[in-house]
């Protein structure tokens, strides 16, 4: 019997060890599914008016914090390589809308950093000046880090930060769609996909015991995400008037 029962134990660990293992596999790479679609989307229609580069750089934003706040305060290796998964998939997005916004471009005048013109701020005409800007960030954040790394002050204030601008991640969509009156050229299943992957973080924030701005993080983006998802029915009934 007792052979038995350590058998038993043995599979019941085995078990949870690989259903751990898929969740993190899930939690590095799920991040980025939703922008395929989005993805698809552009490709197929070759416009990106719809889709506001705002996301990126929120959430390029939020992933170099939060790699920081990796190195201050060590939590679960699976988020830390989520960042790196989430900043690559969104220069993948600002590469493809700048490509896009080139072809579609009538005037040759193009909007650059060096410019230093506010009003063209993230609405730049070559993508790699947003790389430049990303680079710009990460060495600043570097040097402060370094700096205060032994403040746990500030370590923690890196990471309410690095959460803060990734619980605004469909914020700068919700005012576009708001801005436009439409949702057209948005992906509705990047939105659905948010949605799904905001409940999962969730509860495996709380399940893992993550830092509280995580899963704080993560019921404020199901909360925009709701509101965008209610943009669609409602712009699409106020459509249906119209053409009516």
């Amino acid at each position: 019997m007792d052979g038995e029962e350590l058998l038993q134990g043995g599979d019941t660990e085995a078990s949870w060890s690989l259903l751990s293992w898929m969740a993190s596999l899930l939690m590095v790479f799920g991040g980025a599914l939703p922008y395929v679609p989005q993805y698809q989307d552009i490709q197929r229609s070759n416009h990106s008016e719809g889709f506001s580069t705002r996301v990126c750089l929120v959430l390029l934003i939020a992933n170099i914090l939060r790699i920081f706040f990796w190195i201050g305060k060590q939590f679960e290796l699976t988020l830390l390589l989520q960042s790196v998964v989430m900043i690559l998939t969104m220069f993948a997005m600002l590469h493809l809308c700048c490509t896009v916004q080139n072809t579609n471009r009538v005037s040759t005048k193009q909007h650059r950093l060096s410019d230093l013109d506010v009003r063209y701020f993230w609405k730049w005409s070559v993508f790699e000046d947003y790389l430049l800007f990303c680079f710009g960030f990460t060495v600043l954040c570097a040097v402060v880090t370094l700096l205060l790394l032994d403040s746990a002050m500030f370590v923690e204030t890196l990471g309410s930060l690095a959460v803060m601008f990734e619980a605004m991640l469909g914020f700068p969509q919700l005012l576009q769609n708001f801005h436009n009156c439409s949702t057209k050229g948005m992906s509705v299943k990047m939105v659905m996909l948010w949605t799904a992957g905001d409940v999962f973080k969730t509860v495996y924030f709380v399940m893992n015991e993550s830092p509280a701005q995580f899963w704080v993080c993560s019921s404020v983006q199901i909360l925009i995400d709701v509101a965008i998802l209610l943009q669609v029915i409602f712009y699409s009934q106020d459509t249906r008037v119209k053409l009516g």
